[in-house]
């Protein structure tokens, strides 16, 4: 079984609802990293020195191969990563091995099955 890392950055106040779409699109889990900052090609927005930006949570996915693409979707859709600018962004990277998920490998060997 072949795996993809998913790396989400999500406004904080949607962490729960990317979360939730993730599982119904077949992630099993995540890591969820909180308090993250960041900034996109505007710089941060500041008033009296305090930011303005909302806080973001870092969702890690280790998801398999041919669920990835379906998840990335619909956390970006989710998330609203590509119809409101600075809301978020997600990316997936390959990943050479992974240990630790053979507890998981029956439940997605028959979610595979059904999705493919």
């Amino acid at each position: 079984m072949r795996f993809k890392l998913l790396i989400a950055f999500v406004e904080d106040s949607k962490t729960d609802a990317v979360m939730k779409a993730a599982r119904e699109a077949g992630a099993t889990g995540a890591t969820i990293i909180n308090n993250a900052r960041g900034e996109g090609i505007k710089a941060k927005k500041t008033f009296l020195g305090l930011s303005l930006e909302t806080q973001r949570d870092v969702l890690l996915f280790l998801v398999e191969q041919n669920l990835s693409r379906t998840i990335l979707e619909k956390v970006a859709d989710v998330g609203e990563f590509d119809t409101s600018p600075g809301t978020g962004i997600v990316f997936q990277v390959d990943v050479e091995d992974a240990l630790g998920v053979t507890h998981q490998m029956k439940e997605l060997a028959v979610t595979v099955e059904e999705k493919i």
